[in-house]
């Protein structure tokens, strides 16, 4: 998945504020870092995701997201909204 396929509107470069705030709102929902926020989440827990497949759905989506956001240094997009 490309990262402008999920955190960026469709045709726009323009960051999608719905899925940013589902990143910094939503809790993993199982595995090892269950009820953690999914922002919060580890790196390399991301990359184990990456390297073993993201799970299907809404829940790798949001997961797939946040690995590129956070290998590509973008965790800047996230802050403001953690305020909220």
């Amino acid at each position: 998945m490309c990262i402008t396929a999920g955190v960026f509107m469709e045709g726009l470069n323009q960051p999608n504020p719905d899925l940013l705030l589902q990143l910094v709102k939503m809790k993993m929902p199982f595995g090892k870092y269950k009820n953690r926020i999914l922002c919060d989440l580890p790196v390399s827990y991301l990359e184990w995701f990456q390297r073993k497949g993201f799970p299907k759905g809404k829940p790798g989506m949001l997961l797939e997201t946040l690995y590129e956001i956070k290998i590509n240094g973008l965790e800047g997009l996230l802050a403001p909204l953690k305020r909220l």
